[in-house]
């Protein structure tokens, strides 16, 4: 089975039609996304449809947490609080009860998915050898999935030793053998120096994985973040992937 695996699109419209131009062009056979398809960005029911439609699992993150009430703003800095009550105000009813729907974490044969880590699946970042590890020995499938961190990850683990990193666009891995912890990096938001939207091709017959960035054009989110007066440096960070 063929996957395309999706995470943190943040409401960012153009990045998720780019990537997802290129998901049709690889016509995989199932769509997984790890959550946080609105928060920061100015396109949220457009966003909610989009992935509504197409994925075959998707979860909720803690940015559609927010927006939905469940989580309190005082958890988030301000920029992130100020978009979420935005976001709240804006969502429609019909996108607001499909996020309401949806859990943090999941499983599908061979992967076990999440939004943050399985320790916890709405807050905790994977960001170095040592948390992937515990999450790792938290969990029991042969590939673990965690997004939240909006940096593309692949760490491995044979049972001995923990090894890898970032995962640049353009890399190739393979899946076996031992486990894998990757995180595909972020749709909408990337934070790993490189703008553009990032995103996860699983082969799991070839026990492959490939890491994908997709150009778009980053000048049209950021003028639509700026028309509805959300927070500046929600436009800014776009044009340089922080």
């Amino acid at each position: 089975m063929r996957v395309a695996v999706i995470s943190d699109i943040h409401a960012n419209y153009h990045a998720l039609e780019a990537v997802l131009r290129e998901v049709e062009r690889e016509a995989p056979d199932e769509v997984w996304c790890l959550g946080d398809v609105v928060g920061y960005g100015p396109l949220p029911n457009d966003c909610v449809d989009r992935v509504r439609a197409l994925a075959d699992v998707c979860l909720v993150g803690n940015h559609d947490l927010a927006a939905l009430g469940v989580l309190a703003t005082t958890d988030f800095g301000l920029s992130a609080a100020v978009s979420a009550r935005w976001t709240a105000a804006e969502l429609g009813e019909e996108q607001r009860a499909w996020l309401l729907g949806l859990a943090p974490q999941a499983r599908r044969p061979g992967a076990e998915l999440f939004h943050g880590s399985p320790r916890d699946p709405v807050w905790e970042y994977v960001l170095s050898e040592e948390v992937a590890l515990l999450g790792l020995t938290a969990t029991t499938e042969p590939l673990v999935l965690v997004g939240h961190s909006h940096v593309a990850l692949a760490i491995g683990w044979d049972g001995e030793r923990v090894d890898g990193g970032l995962a640049a666009g353009g890399t190739e891995l393979e899946l076996r053998p031992g486990r894998r912890l990757l995180n595909p990096g972020s749709v909408g938001q990337p934070r790993d120096g490189d703008p553009r939207a990032a995103w996860l091709l699983l082969d799991l017959a070839a026990g492959r994985a490939s890491f994908r960035r997709a150009p778009y054009e980053i000048e049209r989110t950021q003028a639509e973040i700026r028309a509805r007066r959300l927070p500046d440096e929600l436009a800014a960070r776009l044009a340089h992937g922080i």
